[in-house]
């Protein structure tokens, strides 16, 4: 099997429910779609979704590197090469990390389509389906009560909230939200939004709330803070932005900095440099969730195939489509009371 034809798209997309974060307001969110023809019937798809902060791209650099680089490199080759052609890629557009997964995507998709089986079958088949959160920005209490009861009433039953910004409303917040759903399982994300003290006076006052995961309260390049916070508070501490190489996954477990790590394809590269740093958290004893960004259906599906496949995936954050207008990817997963269950359709369980 051979790549004869690569083509793209940008999608441009709106989301139905802008949400704030500690360090930005999000509308709006820019996925390209990769297209692999090959010389026999199957046909490859995969989605990179670009984000400053987390992936260190722009739409435009992002678009760029596709253009520049991965158009004329990748045709004629063979799938089944995908680990060779993905550390080639690396060396075209070493800044491009959701170029790097989106082609990882796309080569899987094809390979798994090949063999017959949907991706996470062809990864290893762990487990047949995992539950998500599904996040609440950071808004005022009202309104965060507001979203909570409508995605309780969808069939949610964990709840990730953004914070950061305002201690003492998070705090409120997270108690007001305790008192109405005594069964819901709640995280908390800072987005690097709090120091060492805010981070100890948070956990110490939400308590009773029993929060399952804090996520990157701190900034990142300040390790040493993030692990004072792991090493003050006792409920599990997760990297997110600190973590976005194998080599950071190595750093950060060598010196007891984290309880747990967040791998999202986008930030990391696609799903087998995603293998690599999953198998470094669960040498440290580290738990590992499979997260998000601003994601088409396309790339959940490849979240969700990845974490469905690796016995240490116990907890999942792939929401990202939820509030994505116009997306073009339907039905390659089902969601059921918060529960994610893949297609059964060869590969990434898209078909033309």
């Amino acid at each position: 099997m051979k790549i004869t034809r690569v083509s793209y798209e940008r999608l441009d997309l709106s989301l139905s429910v802008p949400y704030t974060i500690a360090y930005e307001t999000v509308t709006r969110a820019s996925n390209f779609i990769l297209k692999l023809e090959t010389d026999g019937k199957h046909v490859g798809y995969g989605c990179a979704a670009p984000d400053l902060e987390v992936t260190g791209e722009t739409p435009e650099s992002a678009q760029q590197a596709i253009e520049w680089f991965l158009l004329p490199f990748l045709k004629g080759r063979s799938p089944f090469n995908y680990t060779r052609i993905l550390e080639e890629l690396k060396s075209l557009c070493p800044d491009n990390p959701s170029v790097w997964a989106m082609v990882d995507m796309a080569l899987l998709d094809l390979v798994s389509k090949k063999a017959g089986v949907p991706l996470y079958h062809y990864l290893g088949g762990y487990q047949d389906s995992i539950e998500t959160s599904i996040t609440i920005g950071i808004l005022g209490l009202q309104d965060t009560l507001t979203m909570a009861r409508e995605y309780s009433g969808r069939g949610f039953r964990i709840l990730k909230i953004k914070g950061g910004i305002n201690l003492e409303e998070d705090i409120e917040r997270m108690i007001r939200l305790r008192e109405e759903f005594p069964e819901t399982v709640f995280r908390f994300d800072g987005n690097q939004g709090y120091s060492v003290e805010d981070s100890i006076a948070f956990v110490t006052a939400t308590q009773e709330v029993g929060i399952q995961i804090f996520e990157q309260p701190t900034k990142t390049k300040t390790d040493h803070i993030l692990g004072e916070v792991t090493h003050a508070v006792g409920i599990p501490v997760m990297a997110d932005e600190s973590l976005k190489t194998l080599d950071d996954a190595f750093r950060l477990a060598q010196h007891d900095l984290i309880d747990m790590v967040n791998i999202k394809l986008m930030k990391v590269g696609g799903i087998l440099e995603g293998m690599h740093i999953n198998s470094v958290a669960k040498s440290a004893g580290l738990e590992a969730m499979v997260g998000c960004l601003d994601e088409c259906a396309l790339g959940i599906s490849a979240g969700l195939h990845f974490a469905l496949s690796r016995p240490n995936v116990h907890f999942a954050d792939l929401d990202g489509h939820l509030d994505l207008e116009n997306d073009p990817f339907q039905g390659l997963f089902r969601l059921q009371d918060g529960i994610l269950y893949p297609s059964r359709i060869p590969g990434l369980g898209f078909v033309e």
